[in-house]
């Protein structure tokens, strides 16, 4: 008999180690049915009787065991009713078990739409992200996604920050029937003056950097335009291949929410002024839908330096 908790509201793991009943000095509350800083001192007394040991997760593995209920039963558990799923799946893979019989006592499904988003942000433990640097040479971004297709990449953001190199933050998921894809991937980028550095378990990098990669930024004559494409495997390769041209990308968002409809934020920098025929027939003969934003204020206020406007 197994109990599991939060890692970052463990009262009872702590207690249990303690041998005593300790108060902790915070809980996590994304697990809030079971976060208490004290368990119940009856409670404890039967865990110290019959659990043989305890297991721990993070926000990440509980969101994973709500998605693997849903998939599974078609169940939304709440965050504290997945947990024993969670810890089930964490100990068969720390253990390395297989051929056994384990059963997930589950119970809650008091859940919203607002920590539903959170929870389709982090399910997925498949995703890996990196930071990669580039250098800002026309070509550089292609050439560093051939690095990683055919993975499926469900984030890309690039911001052109100076002459000499720039730095994209990118998450995809690695080949599942290649071992140690994703080591082989970072080697690959590495060897090829890709230099990236491994942020899947960065809490920062995931919860705020991921939202706030590239800033502004004063790349000159710079027109930007979002791009409507059907969502399909290989769709962000095709459109990256039809973004072959002359002129440099100085920004590039996409992110994959699962809608029929990928969307691409993309800035080209014009070679002459604001006015360019020839960019507005390639955008024409490309095929996507496509609107221009340049002049959107919200573009000019979050992306733009002061002295570019």
């Amino acid at each position: 008999v197994f109990g599991v908790e939060a890692a970052d509201a463990a009262g009872m793991t702590a207690s249990l180690a303690a041998g005593e009943v300790v108060t902790l000095p915070s809980v996590g509350l994304f697990a809030d049915g079971a976060a208490v800083k004290t368990v119940g001192s009856e409670t404890f007394r039967l865990c110290q009787k019959y659990v043989d040991g305890m297991v721990t997760v993070d926000t990440d593995q509980i969101c994973n065991a709500i998605k693997l209920a849903y998939n599974d039963a078609r169940v939304i558990l709440e965050p504290a009713g997945a947990l024993a799923v969670a810890g089930l799946k964490k100990y068969i893979e720390e253990n390395n078990i297989s051929g056994s019989t384990f059963v997930a006592i589950t119970s809650g499904a008091n859940m919203d739409f607002n920590r539903l988003r959170v929870v389709s942000e982090r399910a997925d433990d498949s995703e890996r992200t990196l930071q990669i640097t580039i250098p800002e040479t026309p070509g550089s971004f292609r050439a560093m996604y051939s690095k990683i297709w055919p993975r499926n990449v469900t984030e890309f953001s690039y911001r052109y920050e100076s002459n000499q190199e720039a730095n994209v933050f990118v998450s995809f998921q690695p080949l599942a029937h290649v071992e140690n894809d994703f080591e082989e991937v970072m080697k690959d980028l590495n060897g090829n003056n890709f230099n990236c550095t491994d942020l899947t378990q960065n809490e920062l990098a995931k919860t705020h950097i991921r939202h706030l990669a590239g800033g502004r930024s004063g790349a000159a004559n710079e027109r930007l335009f979002r791009f409507h494409f059907p969502e399909s495997p290989g769709a962000l390769q095709r459109f990256l291949e039809a973004l072959n041209m002359k002129w440099n990308i100085s920004l590039f968002h996409y992110r994959n929410y699962g809608d029929d409809f990928g969307r691409v934020l993309v800035g080209i920098q014009q070679n002459h002024g604001k006015e360019c025929e020839g960019m507005n027939r390639f955008l024409q003969d490309l095929g996507y839908h496509y609107i221009e934003e340049t002049e959107n204020p919200a573009y000019a206020k979050f992306l733009r330096t002061k002295s570019s406007e």
